[in-house]
């Protein structure tokens, strides 16, 4: 089953601006879709294609690019180990898992100069930054980004290409729903955290209609996650740290307290460790911004964090791992609409998914209230031209934003717009914009 996924328009644009004079990196997360995008494009857009998967292809392959002196010889044999003619300008040739094979990425270099054919790299970005020590990084190599499905990718799937069209003209006119549609939207996005955005998850729950073979589905997938932070971290402390990801958002802490989630370790390693958690994209992070302002990147406190798994449906499974499918409450509760406010961590989660996927970094903000005793915290920060958009995430209805509000008190002249995201339909409060979580999409 192959879907419609946004990156394919950034793949015709590649192709169609860069004429052949660069080849393309499709990076992300293992299983986000990136070998059946790239496969998919070559099936579309050209006459012929090559797909080399170098996690499974002939033993002969890897050896053809140590020696690139003879292209034409490479050529020949890669036509005729896969049985497809290539057509100059007319051929795409796949790279896939590229990490693999380090001297087929340093090709590129080459491979890009000779200009017969385009060429397409698909790989995890921590794989590959391990991978390379040896290499010369293509110059002539653009990148791109593949996350988990996004809502609007979800409902396409799904079948519809209709209401989240229709959602954006809501959005745009600053206008509610309205109660009942509302209540219908947020359940159709329940439905979206619940399964979440992996494609295989996607698929499960298309052909069986059942929450229980989604969470299975899930969970072989961490599982392969918790592999690939056993190899790059043999202390285990990587994916201890992925584990405790839900049970350190539901402490409210002001950031992830590494010594609580590992077995110890030296500051520098543990900031190692976290730094390719960080790489494999398994995990997004957002960093504390000591002085809140434009330019977020040059006051963020690289010690201070949060951490959230890439793709909310990974994450309501990863908070009840130790349980069975049945003693998981975020599904009951989330399809009832009834998640109590120590579970509003998953809203918060797929916050974050949203931010990320639509291209921006994310950064939060805490600072002490007047007494000294407590802190008040803006989930998230995004910039807005030369201002800030402070965003204050709700499990359900509000009745009250003292974040957001002791947050304009101190920094009224860096704001452009305050938005709460909550359950409920747009209204504005004074100054703050309260929106759906289903809006959030377009911030």
């Amino acid at each position: 089953m192959v879907f419609e996924r946004k990156i394919y328009k950034k793949l015709l644009e590649w192709k169609n601006e860069s004429n052949g004079q660069t080849a393309l990196l499709i990076k992300g997360a293992r299983r986000v879709g990136k070998s059946t995008v790239a496969r998919e494009f070559g099936m579309n857009e050209y006459e012929s294609f090559i797909a080399i998967d170098f996690a499974k292809c002939p033993k002969e392959v890897p050896t053809l690019f140590e020696d690139i002196s003879d292209l034409d010889y490479i050529f020949m044999r890669l036509q005729m180990i896969y049985d497809v003619e290539l057509k100059r300008r007319q051929s795409l040739i796949i790279f896939d898992e590229v990490q693999l094979c380090p001297k087929a990425r340093q090709a590129i270099k080459y491979l890009v100069e000779d200009s017969r054919y385009d060429y397409l790299e698909t790989g995890s970005l921590l794989s590959i930054r391990q991978n390379v020590k040896d290499i010369v990084i293509p110059s002539e190599e653009e990148e791109v980004t593949l996350y988990p499905l996004d809502y609007e990718e979800f409902r396409w799937a799904l079948g519809d290409k209709v209401s989240v069209t229709l959602l954006r003209q809501f959005f745009e006119k600053r206008k509610g729903m309205g109660d009942e549609a509302n209540r219908n939207m947020m359940r159709d996005f329940r439905l979206y955290m619940l399964v979440g955005g992996m494609p295989q998850a996607v698929v499960t729950y298309i052909e069986e209609k059942n929450l229980a073979k989604v969470d299975r589905m899930k969970r072989s997938i961490i599982r392969l996650y918790e592999k690939d932070f056993n190899k790059i971290d043999r202390s285990g402390n990587a994916a201890k740290m992925f584990h405790a990801i839900p049970s350190q958002l539901m402490g409210n802490a002001s950031r992830y307290v590494v010594a609580t989630a590992t077995d110890g370790g030296r500051r520098v390693r543990l900031a190692e460790t976290v730094s390719d958690m960080e790489d494999s994209m398994v995990v997004n992070i957002a960093y504390h911004v000591d002085d809140p302002n434009v330019g977020m990147a040059q006051t963020m406190n690289k010690d201070a964090y949060k951490m959230y798994v890439c793709d909310t449906g990974l994450f309501v499974t990863l908070a009840f791992w130790d349980k069975t499918f049945t003693e998981n409450v975020i599904y009951e509760k989330l399809l009832g609409d009834k998640l109590p406010a120590n579970l509003g961590y998953v809203y918060e989660n797929v916050m974050a998914q949203i931010i990320r996927a639509s291209g921006y970094e994310l950064y939060y903000h805490t600072f002490p209230t007047d007494d000294g005793k407590h802190n008040y915290e803006v989930d998230f920060l995004l910039p807005d031209g030369d201002k800030l958009d402070p965003i204050e995430v709700k499990s359900s209805s509000y009745n009250r934003h003292a974040s957001l509000d002791a947050f304009f008190a101190k920094y009224h002249a860096r704001i452009k717009q305050q938005y709460l995201v909550y359950t409920k339909d747009l209204r504005k409060d004074g100054a703050i914009t309260a929106l759906p979580v289903y809006f959030a999409q377009f911030l």
